[in-house]
Parts: C-alpha cells; structure tokens; sequence
C-alpha cells in the first residue's frame, strides 16, 4: 500500500480557511473592511479638493489593511499553540516545516489581495468622490509606486508572521508587533538623535523608516534598496530562521 503526500496547494487552501474561519479571524476581517469604506469616505469629507486623487484613496483605504493585516498573520501561526491546534495540524501533517511554508504562502496571498482590494476601493472612491467634489478624476499612482505599495503590505504581514514564529503565543506576539511598529521607531529615533555615531546606522537598522520610503513610492535609488535589504534581514530573515529551528523542536501541549 502506498501512500501519497498532502499537495501543498490543499495545505494552502486549509491555512487560508483557518486564517478567517475563527471569531477572530471573521471578526479582524469585518474590522478591515468598516475601516477600509470609513477611510476612504474620510477623503471625500475632510480632504481639500487638491487631494482628490487615486492615490489618496488608495493610501485610506490600505492604512487600515496595514495595521490589521499583520495580527492576522500573527494568529495564523500563533493559533497552533494557543490554542491547541497544532496537536491536530501536526498529527496529520507531521512535517512542520511545510505547514508553516503553507501558512507563509497563504499569508502573502492574503497580503497581495488586501492590496488589490485597496486599489479597487481608491478607484470607486476616486470616481465618486471626484465627481462628489466636482473637480476631475486624477489616475496618479505610477507601476513603480503600485508595486512599492505591494512589497509595503507584504513586508508588513512578514513582520507580523516573524514576530509569531518566534514567540508563538499569540498574546506576547501581538504586544511585540506595536512594540515593534510604534515604540522602537522612536527609540531609534531618539538614540540617533542623541549619539551622532548612530545617526548613519539608523536608516540601515530601523525597519520602519524603510517601510514609510515604500508607503511614500520613494524609493529611487540603489542606496535605498540596499538599505531595505538590510533591515529586512534583520528584521524578518535571520529572526525567521532562528524561529524556525526552535519550532521544529518545541513540543506543542
């Protein structure tokens, strides 16, 4: 009798479901999508007319995407041994290491449909609220500036997905996703500020500072990449690999 492995695209399709089948999966999702319509028709109420434009709309409506999106990916992998699922996951797919490939697709497929929902949201919001305002429909994002808000998104829910295999329980991770997105930022900040030998270090360690040249489609020159590269294998790479190696070890109770 032989035996046949578990395609990876059914793993995929399973961790996607698991991704929002629970309370708080669904109501994460519901979450997105009030704030997403709520962003959008604040540009049409509090923006001036200049300000009308298809990137407005888009930046509104992805904001709340953005901040959202990384606990979703934080609970995709944290669930396993919060609550106990990983006794079931891993009894029927003994290979750790592909059910957390699964859930690392199935993030970046979740990252890149967010982003396709935000630009689909700009564009109803451009058309209507252009008209609404009654000044012309400006189309100003660029491919370059679209695919810099594509990595934006993505490199956000790996920070979040990072943050959960490394610590694996899903109240710690979330507390060290916004001590990582909105604290540390300003302690950088500040040690930059106060001890000029770090001032050049800064850009090269901080992760957010590169994150914000993505948001913003400025991102133009070799120095700039480079820069990403290296808060990204700080930040997400070498994190990932050390949380790996300890969760193919760790036992799940």
């Amino acid at each position: 009798m032989t035996t046949t492995t578990i395609p990876i695209t059914r793993l995929v399709s399973v961790e996607l479901r698991k991704m929002f089948s629970t309370r708080s999966g669904f109501w994460l999702l519901v979450s997105i999508a009030v704030l997403t319509l709520v962003a959008a028709a604040s540009v049409v109420v509090l923006a001036p007319d200049s300000d009308v434009t298809y990137e407005s709309f888009t930046r509104a409506s992805g904001f709340p995407m953005s901040l959202i999106l990384p606990i979703i990916a934080i609970l995709a992998v944290t669930s396993e041994w919060s609550q106990r699922s990983g006794l079931t996951t891993f009894t029927l797919v003994p290979s750790r290491g592909r059910v957390i490939g699964a859930k690392a697709i199935a993030t970046l497929l979740v990252g890149v449909g967010s982003v396709a929902l935000a630009f689909l949201v700009g564009a109803f919001g451009n058309v209507i609220g252009s008209a609404l305002a009654g000044v012309d429909t400006v189309w100003n994002i660029s491919v370059t500036m679209a695919l810099q808000l594509v990595l934006f998104n993505l490199i956000g829910m790996l920070i979040g997905f990072t943050i959960g295999v490394v610590l694996r329980s899903s109240a710690a991770a979330i507390v060290g996703y916004f001590v990582a997105s909105f604290v540390l930022p300003g302690v950088l900040l500040l040690l930059a500020q106060v001890r000029p030998w770090f001032e050049e270090l800064q850009p090269w360690v901080d992760w957010n500072e590169t994150q914000v040249a993505l948001l913003e489609g400025a991102m133009d020159s070799a120095q700039e990449w480079a820069m990403l590269g290296s808060t990204t294998m700080i930040w997400i790479v070498v994190p990932l690999a050390v949380g790996l190696l300890t969760l193919r070890r760790s036992e799940v109770t």
